[in-house]
C-alpha cells in the first residue's frame, strides 16, 4: 500500500510527458508537414540537387568529308572556333549549382491537390506591362502565370495575333553574339533605326513565352536539335545560338559538312546541315539536260541529311527559296520540267517550280516520317516571306526605308508567297498521313505572321562598307539589298520562341495536363 502513491505519481508523470510530446510533435508537423518531405523525396524539391555533367562522346569527324557549303556562308564567322572559357575549372565532372533567384521549380501536381498548393508550385515571371509605340497600352508582355502544360496553353493557336512594341527586347545585341553572319548584322552594317528589334508576337488567346535559354537547354538535355535547309535555316540557327549564348558559351565541334555547337552543361548539341532543295541533286548529263545544270530528283530525299537523322531528336526544316534558281526537275529518272531552263519550248512542262517545291516537301518529310530509326520531332517552318517591292531580288525589288511592321489593314498579298505556302502545307499534310514510325511532324506556320514584318530585313545594310549606297538614286532606282533574310537581333528571334513552345508542348504538355 505504501508503494501505491509512487505508482500513481509515475503514471501521472508519464501521462504529462506523453501529452507534452504529442503537443510538440503536432506543432512540428504543422510547421513542416510530412507531405512536403515526401514530395521533396520523389520530385527533388525542398533539397539541394547537384548536377554532375558528363562529357559527350567524341564524334568521328574525320569520316565526314564534303565540299557542300552554304553559298552565302563565306562571310560567316560560325565556322571558326569561338569557344570562350567560362570558368577556370576544367574538370570534366565539375559540379554546377544554379544560384539564380529567378528560377522557379515546376513540380507535377495531382488533381487532388488544394488550390493553395497549386499556387505554391506555380512559377511567375514578373514583367512590366508592355507599352505601345504610340504611348498607349498594348498587349501585355508574356507572364508565365499561365500554367505550363495547361489545356489552354497546349491547345492555343500560336499563329494568329498581333505584333506589339516591347521595350524589354532585344535579348542580345549584335555585339554580344559572335556567330551572326555579317549580312544579318544590321546595326554593325550601319542601319540607323533600331525599333525593328523591339516588336514581339502576341497570339490572340494565349501568351507566347519569352525565350528562356535555361528552359530550352533543360528540355533538350542530352539531345540534339538540327536545322536542315537553306541560308534562311542558317539565319534561324544563328538566332538560336545568339539566344543561348547569353547563358552559356558553346563549344564549336563543326566541320565542313555539318556545323555543330555543343553546350556542355546539358550535353545539348545544335546542328546545321546545308540542304538547299531537300531532295537529291546531281550535275551529270541526263537525257537532254547537259552537264553542269542542277538536276533535282523530286522523288528522292537528300542523302546529305538523311544519313544523320537517327542521331537527331528535333529537326527544324526550312526550304523553298532555292526553287527560284535554275534547275531541272526529274521524276523516275525522267525530266519533267525546270526552272529558268527548258529547251523544248514546243512542249509544255509537266512540273513547274511551285509544283516541284510541294513534291520536295512531301518526299523529304515522308522519308523522315517513315525512317525506321528516327523517333524524334520534326518542325516544318513554313515559307518565309520576302518583301521585295517593285521587282524581284535581281530586278530592282526593294524594302528600303521600312522601319515599322505593317498594320493589319496594310498587308499587300504576295501571290508567289501564298502559292508556295499552299504547296508546302499540302506536302506536309500528305507526309503526315504516311507516318509509320514513332516520330512526330509539326507545322510552324509563320508565313502570315511575318508577312507584316517588311521592316525586319537588312535591306541595303548588307555589309559594313561605309561607302555603300543606302538610298534610291535620282532616277528612283533602289540600291542592291537583301529583303529575304532577317536582321539579328530582330523578328527571326520569334521563330525560336515558337520552336521552344512547340518543344515544351511535346516534351511537357501531356505530362502536365495529366498530372
Amino acid at each position: 500500500m505504501a508503494a501505491l502513491p509512487r505508482s500513481l505519481s509515475s503514471i501521472v508523470v508519464s501521462v504529462v510527458g506523453l501529452a507534452i510530446f504529442l503537443i510538440f510533435a503536432s506543432l512540428l508537423l504543422i510547421s513542416s508537414p510530412i507531405s512536403s518531405t515526401v514530395r521533396g523525396y520523389f520530385y527533388g524539391i525542398d533539397r539541394k540537387v547537384d548536377v554532375v555533367i558528363s562529357s559527350l562522346e567524341q564524334s568521328s569527324d574525320e569520316n565526314m568529308h564534303s565540299n557542300n557549303l552554304d553559298y552565302m556562308h563565306k562571310n560567316s564567322s560560325s565556322g571558326s572556333n569561338l569557344e570562350v572559357p567560362t570558368s577556370s575549372n576544367n574538370d570534366k565532372n565539375a559540379i554546377l549549382t544554379d544560384k539564380s533567384p529567378s528560377d522557379g521549380i515546376k513540380v507535377p501536381v495531382s488533381s487532388s491537390g488544394s488550390e493553395s498548393e497549386l499556387k505554391k508550385n506555380e512559377t511567375v515571371e514578373k514583367s512590366p506591362r508592355s507599352i505601345g509605340k504610340e504611348g498607349t497600352s498594348a498587349s501585355s508582355a508574356m507572364s508565365s502565370a499561365t500554367k505550363n502544360g495547361s489545356v489552354e496553353s497546349v491547345g492555343c493557336d500560336l499563329y494568329h495575333g498581333n505584333w506589339f512594341y516591347d521595350p524589354l527586347r532585344p535579348v542580345y545585341t549584335n555585339n554580344s553574339c559572335p556567330v551572326l553572319t555579317q549580312m544579318q548584322n544590321c546595326q554593325g552594317n550601319g542601319r540607323p533605326d533600331k525599333d525593328y528589334e523591339n516588336w514581339r508576337w502576341k497570339p490572340f488567346h494565349c501568351d507566347l513565352p519569352r525565350f528562356d535559354a535555361k528552359k530550352f537547354l533543360e528540355l533538350m538535355r542530352g539531345k540534339t536539335l538540327a536545322f536542315v535547309g537553306d541560308s534562311v535555316a542558317r539565319n534561324q540557327m544563328e538566332s538560336l545560338l545568339c539566344l543561348l549564348w547569353q547563358v552559356e558559351v558553346p563549344k564549336n565541334r563543326g566541320n565542313r559538312k555539318m556545323q555543330r555547337w555543343y553546350f556542355r552543361s546539358t550535353s545539348v548539341m545544335i546542328v546545321r546541315i546545308w540542304s538547299s532543295w531537300l531532295v537529291h541533286q546531281t550535275s551529270e548529263k541526263l537525257d537532254f539536260a547537259p552537264e553542269g545544270v542542277v538536276k533535282l530528283h523530286l522523288d528522292v530525299p537528300d542523302e546529305t541529311f538523311m544519313e544523320f537523322i537517327p542521331n537527331f531528336d528535333v529537326i527544324v526544316i526550312s526550304s523553298g527559296h532555292w526553287f527560284a534558281k535554275q534547275s531541272v526537275y526529274v521524276l523516275n529518272n525522267e525530266i519533267v520540267g525546270g526552272q529558268l531552263w527548258w529547251p523544248h519550248h514546243s512542249h509544255p512542262m509537266k512540273v513547274n517550280n511551285i509544283e516541284a517545291f510541294g513534291m520536295s516537301v512531301d518526299t523529304s518529310l515522308t522519308a523522315i516520317a517513315t525512317h525506321p530509326n528516327f523517333t524524334g520531332l520534326t518542325i516544318v517552318r513554313s515559307f518565309s516571306p520576302d518583301h521585295y517591292e517593285g521587282g524581284a531580288w535581281n530586278t530592282g525589288g526593294s524594302c528600303t526605308g521600312k522601319v515599322n511592321p505593317l498594320a493589319p489593314g496594310e498587308l499587300v498579298e504576295n501571290g508567289f508567297t501564298n502559292i508556295m505556302h499552299k504547296k508546302q502545307v499540302a506536302g506536309f499534310e500528305r507526309a503526315s498521313k504516311k507516318v509509320t514510325n514513332r516520330s512526330k511532324l509539326r507545322l510552324m506556320d509563320i508565313t502570315e505572321i511575318f508577312s507584316y514584318r517588311h521592316d525586319g530585313h537588312p535591306g541595303p545594310y548588307r555589309n559594313p562598307d561605309p561607302n555603300k549606297i543606302t538610298k534610291r538614286d535620282r532616277d528612283g532606282r533602289p540600291p542592291p539589298q537583301d529583303c529575304l533574310h532577317w536582321c539579328m537581333p530582330g523578328p527571326v528571334d520569334t521563330w525560336n520562341e515558337l520552336v521552344l513552345e512547340i518543344i515544351r508542348r511535346e516534351f511537357e504538355g501531356e505530362e502536365s495536363v495529366l498530372s
